[in-house]
């Protein structure tokens, strides 16, 4: 009976670790590399680390049988400390999986190493759309929007009600000039006009002279193809200025709701913006969303929504697969299609984007409001294909044609 009983413990043992075998070290390590301190901390940063913890402990904590970690670093907005960080983290810390990674500028420099080592990567702050297009990679995935998503859906919509005549105001790196190219193009192939353009160094606490030379062009539509800090400076300093008094309107395109809070109702009012999350929408939304209130103190931006959804979806590949094998993982992640939260029916395109609804909103007046962070409107929902770009126009060498 000894023998027998030490024959099934040896065959449970063998057992176990072979169910375990692929997962390398042991565990299943997250890192989200965010902006803690910085332009972006309030869309991504902490929040991120929140919502990532959220997806694994909603998912008990354990995946394939191993302990689930979750650890994060500061960016602080520099490709090259990106780079150094997320290569230590591939090379000797075992990370299975970053993400977040908002800043352009850094998540391009993330994503040359990611390719290198064939390690997998998924954007949830990130909006340069170049990171599904000619700096795409099979292990790399941009789940929340991009710089033309937002770009052709706001665009096209104010387009519709007649605003013709547009002037930019871009922040000089790789997102602003991104998106301004974006908007430009959705601009003119609608009918309308660019009045011009004006750069300026990313995080600008002063917008004044931006702003008077947009309000000098008398535009119907000023366009703030920026981020964070220098969006909800913007912003405020528009409506100081009344730029609007003459009927221009105001529209962000990259906007997330922690910067209509940070810059009041009162200054963000009218403002038109395209969203790919709103914590209010659904039942399913709100429930999930005052848990995270409950843990970070504010509703969650689409970022922070998105990162939660692209953990869960991770761990359900890597518990499918009982492997964390980066392309393995990431095929499996392609394969299925994304019902959470954040995306009701998403799905992974070829290049690495993920297709999902996105929703036209317009800043409430403070009188509309009926409790705290009560701030859109939802004007439509545009349709998952209509909010990305045709693959027909992708530069992504993954695409055939």
């Amino acid at each position: 009976m000894r023998k027998l009983t030490l024959t099934l413990l040896v065959c449970g043992l063998l057992g176990a670790t072979s169910a375990n075998a692929q997962i390398t070290d042991g565990v299943v390590r997250i890192g989200v590399m965010t902006d803690s301190s910085g332009m972006f901390s309030a869309l991504a940063g902490p929040g991120g680390a929140v919502a990532a913890r959220m997806a694994a402990e909603d998912f008990g904590g354990k995946v394939a049988g191993v302990p689930i970690e979750v650890i994060t670093a500061d960016h602080q907005n520099k490709p090259d400390l990106g780079s150094t960080i997320v290569r230590k983290w591939y090379d000797e810390d075992g990370v299975d999986l970053v993400l977040d990674v908002p800043n352009s500028s850094v998540a391009l420099a993330v994503q040359a190493i990611a390719k290198e080592r064939r390690k997998l990567v998924i954007y949830a702050g990130a909006g340069t759309a170049e990171l599904t297009g000619k700096n795409c990679m099979p292990t790399s995935f941009q789940w929340v929007w991009d710089t033309y998503s937002v770009a052709a859906s706001t665009g096209r919509a104010m387009l519709d009600e007649g605003a013709k005549k547009w002037f930019i105001i871009a922040a000089d790196y790789a997102f602003g000039q991104t998106m301004a190219a974006d908007i430009s193009k959705v601009v003119k192939a609608g009918g309308g006009t660019v009045l011009g353009i004006t750069k300026h160094p990313i995080n600008t606490a002063d917008l004044s002279s931006f702003i008077l030379q947009a309000q000098g062009s008398n535009p119907d539509v000023v366009a703030l193809a920026n981020g964070g800090s220098d969006t909800v400076n913007a912003v405020k300093q528009f409506a100081e200025f009344g730029a609007g008094a003459n009927g221009t309107k105001l529209a962000g395109l990259a906007v997330f709701i922690t910067d209509v809070h940070g810059i009041g109702l009162e200054s963000a009012q009218g403002l038109v913006l395209t969203t790919g999350f709103y914590w209010d929408r659904s039942d399913k939304t709100r429930e999930w969303s005052k848990r995270f209130f409950e843990m970070h103190g504010a509703m969650p931006s689409m970022a922070q929504a998105g990162v939660y959804s692209a953990v869960t979806h991770y761990l359900h590949a890597v518990e499918a697969l009982k492997d964390d094998n980066p392309e393995k993982v990431a095929q499996k992640m392609r394969e299925t299609r994304v019902h959470d939260i954040f995306a009701d029916d998403g799905y992974i395109r070829a290049d690495g984007r993920l297709v999902h609804d996105m929703y036209l909103a317009q800043v409430k007046k403070p009188n509309e409001v009926r409790y705290p962070w009560d701030y859109y409107n939802i004007i439509r929902t545009i349709p998952a294909e209509q909010a990305v770009r045709p693959l027909a126009e992708s530069t992504c060498p993954l695409v055939t044609q």
